[in-house]
C-alpha cells in the first residue's frame, strides 16, 4: 500500500483529482481516502498543519492502513537563492529546526535516542530525478527543515541554513521522517516553493499556494506511474 500525505486540503485536492476514490474512512479525527491509481492501492490524507498532526497521520497510515512506502507532497518556503516560487525540491534528508536541547550539550535538532537528520529513500529520489528529466523540468535536491513556525524572517531563514544546511523550510517533514525512521518505512518528500520565507512570505504563500500545490501534485502523480 502506498501512502500519500499532504499538510493541507489545498495540497491534497489536486492529487485526488487523478485518483479513483473507492472509500473514505474516518479515524483519529481525520479522513483517509482509499483509492486506486494505475493499478496501485493508495491511501491519501491531509494531516492538518504542524509536526504533531503530521506525526499522527503518518503513524495511522502505517499502523492502521498498512502503508509500506510514504510519499509527502506539498509546498515549502525557499531558502536557497536559486529556488524560485513554483520550483520543485525533493528532500535528501529532513530535520526539525525548532528542537533545542543545547543547554544539555546537544546539537540543535537532536533528541536523545533519535537523530538530527532522517534520510529520505534513495531509490525514490533517483526515480524523481528520472521523472524530472522525462518532464524536462528542474528538480533540486537538498535538506528540508521543519518546525512549528511559519518562517517569514530573513534572519531566521539564514540561521536555519547555517545550522542545518537546509535548502527549504516547512512545518511537517521532519516529524514524518522521524515516524518513518522509527517504523522503518521508506519515505519521500516533494515540495513546490510557495514563498521565500522572508518578510511578506505570508502574502506570497496565500497567492501561490494553489498553483504550487498543482505543480507538486502533477509531478507526484507522474512518479506514481513509475513506482513498481
Amino acid at each position: 500500500m502506498i501512502g500519500i500525505m499532504c499538510a493541507m486540503v489545498e495540497e491534497l485536492e489536486p492529487i485526488l483529482e487523478y485518483m479513483h476514490i473507492k472509500e473514505k474512512k474516518e479515524h483519529a479525527n481525520n479522513t483517509y481516502y482509499i483509492a486506486e491509481f494505475n493499478g496501485k492501492n493508495i491511501v491519501l490524507a491531509y494531516s492538518k498543519i504542524g509536526k504533531v498532526n503530521a506525526s499522527i497521520t503518518a503513524t495511522v497510515m502505517i499502523e492502521k492502513f498498512g502503508v509500506d512506502v510514504l510519499l509527502f507532497s506539498g509546498v515549502a518556503g525557499g531558502i536557497d537563492e536559486d529556488l524560485k516560487i513554483g520550483d520543485l525540491i525533493t528532500a535528501t534528508h529532513v530535520c526539525q529546526h525548532d528542537v533545542d536541547l543545547t543547554v544539555f550539550g546537544y546539537k540543535h535538532g537532536f533528541i536523545p535516542e533519535s537523530e538530527i537528520y532522517f534520510d529520505c529513500n534513495a531509490n525514490l529520489i533517483n526515480l524523481a530525478k528520472k521523472v524530472a528529466d522525462e518532464m524536462g523540468i528542474k528538480l533540486k535536491t537538498g535538506i528540508i527543515a521543519s518546525g512549528d513556525q511559519f518562517i517569514h524572517s530573513k534572519e531566521k531563514k539564514e540561521w536555519i541554513k547555517e545550522v542545518f544546511g537546509a535548502s527549504a523550510i516547512e512545518m511537517e517533514g521532519g516529524a514524518v521522517g522521524c515516524v518513518c525512521w522509527n517504523e522503518q518505512v521508506p519515505f519521500f518528500m516533494l515540495r513546490a516553493i510557495s514563498d521565500t520565507a522572508e518578510e511578506g512570505a505570508g502574502v506570497d504563500f496565500d497567492e501561490f499556494l494553489e498553483e504550487s500545490s498543482k505543480v507538486s501534485a502533477k509531478f507526484l502523480v507522474n512518479m506514481l506511474k513509475e513506482i513498481k
